[in-house]
């Protein structure tokens, strides 16, 4: 179990673990970054990821960060593939409760017993879509990170890429299975959960990114697993 405060900013580069690992932010929203794929977590949503999974964890705008590390022989019964899930009230309380119990605890205790329905938890939790496609592709791949930080059109980014709107955009379709246009709405939802989960106004969460998704708060909690209330 790891307990850390993540400063707005600030990102684990990528590695890896011999051990499955549970991704999850008590307060605040986390970033988690798997080859081809990038999920936005709020407090209602972990990310469990397998042994051997190289990952990349950080936080716009700053996070209180739970890793719950899971050792192979406790993992019977876990995904074998990473996937994001909701968290109900009662795993939430078991995650708060198990940071505050001593890490030399008796495992047949009441230390014990919190980790077992932790487990039972997981278990039993199901996966919700709330992935943001990544590409493989270096280029491509480059030109997310740019958008996600940059409000310049697509036939600005095609020009700088040396390329027409069109080869851009059949470029990234072919590699993602989304079209760019798509890929941006996305992006957007998924940065303006990140926004709103560092206490942001869904009305002003980046300076029009809301207007320019089109999106309402219902609206974020169907399509993003989540809830901007």
């Amino acid at each position: 179990m790891r307990a850390q405060s993540l400063a707005p900013r600030s990102y684990f580069p990528d590695h890896t673990h011999d051990w499955g690992q549970l991704v999850y932010a008590i307060c605040g929203v986390l970033t988690v970054a798997i080859a081809g794929r990038s999920f936005v977590i709020s407090p209602d949503q972990a990310v469990w990821l397998p042994a051997g999974v190289s990952h990349r964890v950080g936080s716009l705008a700053g996070a209180e960060f739970r890793s719950l590390w899971v050792v192979q022989d406790a993992g019977a019964g876990l995904p074998a593939a990473p996937i994001v899930h909701a968290v109900r009230p009662l795993l939430k309380a078991l995650i708060v409760e198990i940071a505050e119990l001593p890490r030399d605890g008796d495992g047949d205790g009441y230390a014990g017993r919190v980790t077992q329905l932790i487990l039972d938890q997981l278990r039993r939790a199901a996966p919700i879509p709330a992935a943001l496609p990544w590409p493989r592709d270096e280029a491509l791949a480059e030109l997310c990170v740019a958008l996600y930080a940059d409000h310049r059109s697509a036939g600005q980014w095609a020009r700088a890429l040396g390329m027409s709107s069109r080869t851009l955009s059949r470029r990234f379709e072919t590699e993602i299975g989304m079209s760019l246009r798509s890929w941006r709405r996305r992006m957007r939802l998924f940065k303006a959960v990140e926004l709103l989960g560092g206490g942001m106004d869904v009305r002003s969460s980046h300076g029009g990114l809301v207007p320019a998704v089109g999106l309402e708060p219902t609206t974020y909690r169907l399509q993003g697993g989540c809830s901007t209330n």
